[in-house]
């Protein structure tokens, strides 16, 4: 691992991994961030054949601050030929009173793999949500395979409404892409459990989405959803 380098609120620390290999990198809050009006930045590339897993050391709440302006994350990941990517992080909660626009960027290229999981916990136990718009884009080969914007909290038309979240308060993603199955059959969309789906993307790649009353259950239906992917 040639650089590894944080500042400000993000401290990133080479920790041990549990796969022959692999390198793994976590990711240590070093102060309470995003605060409204921050903005934050965070960017990995996994140079060709390299193997690397990163996580983070606990969830990332999302805070009001002095600033009435949002706070801006923007993640930055570049997956090289050969290369094997998995995003871990643990889950982001939605603070009352916050306001986050988060944006993932992911650059694949033809033969990378990547596993990239998302959750976001919409407010603290027995508080309601802050404000949160979270974008997801992933190209592979240069071409897109993924542009997915989400909003909830106040100010997001219908967040809360059966079409969206129905009440829940946890909702997150897990991303697959693996070119080893270009070849293979594509099969259709399937239930995971009464709040999940996984769907097939073109790339090859699946998309498995879930909702859950909390982030434990919400980390069981993905953990669910990795399973069925293999």
């Amino acid at each position: 691992m040639p650089v590894l380098v944080g500042d400000g609120p993000l401290a990133l620390r080479r920790t041990r991994s549990v796969v022959d290999g692999e390198a793994q990198v976590t990711v240590v809050g070093a102060m309470s961030a995003p605060l409204g009006g921050d903005r934050i930045a965070l960017e990995v590339t996994a140079g060709p054949g390299a193997r690397l897993r990163i996580g983070s050391a606990a969830a990332t709440i999302a805070l009001p601050g002095r600033s009435a302006g949002p706070a801006h994350y923007e993640i930055r990941l570049t997956v090289a030929d050969g290369a094997t990517l998995h995003w871990l992080p643990e889950p982001l909660i939605s603070a009352h009173g916050s306001d986050l626009r988060m944006t993932t960027r992911v650059e694949l290229a033809p033969t990378a793999r990547l596993v990239l999981r998302e959750e976001q916990i919409l407010g603290r136990t027995g508080e309601s949500p802050g404000h949160l718009t979270t974008r997801l884009t992933v190209h592979r080969a240069g071409r897109p395979l993924l542009d997915q914007e989400l909003a909830y909290g106040p100010g997001a038309p219908g967040w809360d409404g059966g079409a969206v979240l129905g009440g829940h308060r946890a909702v997150g993603q897990l991303l697959v892409v693996d070119p080893s199955r270009d070849s293979g059959p594509v099969a259709g969309p399937r239930l995971l459990g009464a709040t999940a789906v996984l769907t097939p993307l073109s790339g090859p790649a699946a998309l498995a989405t879930a909702v859950a009353p909390d982030a434990l259950q919400l980390r069981r239906a993905l953990d669910e959803a990795a399973a069925a992917v293999g």
